[in-house]
C-alpha cells in the first residue's frame, strides 16, 4: 500500500514539474514573440502610423541628427497605427528598450511615442536625461505645446513641437547652438496674440511711473519690461529648407529607459 502511494506522489510531483517547465517555456515564447512584434527603427522618425508628411519628417530628423551630433543624446519619434490596447507606457518602456535608443552605458535618449488609435502621446526619458527633463517638465511641454494641436488633428505640428521643445532643453543643458537650417520655427508660447485695450495702457503707464519715482522700482523696471515684452508675443524663429541626407541614424546603441517621462490622451 505505501509503496503505491509513494508511485502516485511521484506521478503528480513530476506531472507538476513537467507543467512547471513547460509554463516557464511558453512565457518566455511569449516574450520573445512579443518582441519580435516592434518594427525594425527606420531612422529617428518612424511615422507607421502614417500621420506625417515629408516635410515635417525631413525637419524633425535634421533636428534630432544635428541634436546627436553636438549633444550625444537620441531624439526618436515613433508612430503606430495601432498597439492593441496595449498600456501606452508600458508599450513605449518596451519599443524603448527593443531599439536600444541612446548609447548603451549613457541612456541619453528620448522617446516620443504616439499611439493613434488608442489616442495616447508618450514622451520616455533614457536615465542620462532624467535630470534636465524630469517628468513635471515633459508633462509640461505635452500640455503645452503637443496635446492641443493633436486634438485638432494637426499631427505634424504636435510631434514636431515636441521634438523641438526637448532639443532645446537638452541643447541649453550642453550649451551648444543647434544649426538654424535644420531646425524648424518654435512653437508659440500662445494659440493667438492678444492686445493691450486703451484702459490696460492707461493702467500701465501709471504703474511705470509710480516705479519710476522710488529706487526700488527703478531697480525692477527692465525686468518688468522684459516680462511684458517675452509675454506679449510667441517667440521668432528662422525657418530654412532641409536638406537630404545620407547614412544611417546613429542613435540606436542599446541604451536603456529609466521609466521616466510623461504621457498624455487627446
Amino acid at each position: 500500500m505505501r509503496s503505491t502511494v509513494k508511485q502516485a506522489y511521484k506521478k503528480i510531483n513530476s506531472f507538476i514539474f513537467l507543467f512547471v517547465v513547460l509554463s516557464s517555456v511558453f512565457a518566455v515564447a511569449l516574450c520573445v514573440s512579443g518582441a519580435d512584434q516592434f518594427p525594425k527603427p527606420q531612422g529617428a522618425i518612424n511615422d507607421f502610423a502614417d500621420v506625417l508628411s515629408p516635410e515635417y519628417q525631413r525637419s524633425m530628423e535634421s533636428l534630432s541628427r544635428d541634436v546627436l551630433a553636438k549633444t550625444g543624446t537620441s531624439i526618436v519619434v515613433a508612430t503606430m497605427k495601432d498597439i492593441g490596447g496595449a498600456d501606452a507606457a508600458d508599450y513605449a518602456v518596451r519599443l524603448y528598450e527593443a531599439w536600444g535608443i541612446g548609447k548603451k552605458g549613457e541612456d541619453k535618449g528620448v522617446l516620443i511615442f504616439l499611439a493613434l488609435k488608442e489616442r495616447r502621446i508618450r514622451i520616455e526619458t533614457g536615465y542620462g536625461v532624467e535630470g534636465i527633463l524630469p517628468d513635471g517638465k515633459v508633462g509640461e511641454i505635452l500640455d503645452r505645446y503637443v496635446v492641443p494641436l493633436l486634438q485638432k488633428g494637426d499631427f505634424g505640428k504636435g510631434l514636431s513641437n515636441a521634438v523641438i521643445a526637448v532639443s532645446t532643453i537638452i541643447a541649453a543643458d550642453a550649451d551648444v547652438s543647434l544649426s538654424k537650417n535644420a531646425t524648424p520655427s518654435p512653437p508659440p508660447e500662445r494659440t493667438g496674440k492678444r492686445s493691450l485695450n486703451p484702459f490696460s495702457l492707461i493702467v500701465l503707464f501709471v504703474v511705470l511711473v509710480l516705479l519710476l519715482g522710488t529706487k526700488g522700482g527703478r531697480r525692477m523696471l527692465p525686468y518688468i519690461l522684459l516680462a511684458i515684452m517675452m509675454g506679449g508675443g510667441g517667440r521668432g524663429g528662422s525657418g530654412g529648407g532641409f536638406g537630404g541626407f545620407s547614412g544611417g541614424f546613429g542613435g540606436f546603441g542599446g541604451g536603456m529607459s529609466g521609466g521616466g517621462g510623461a504621457g498624455r490622451g487627446f
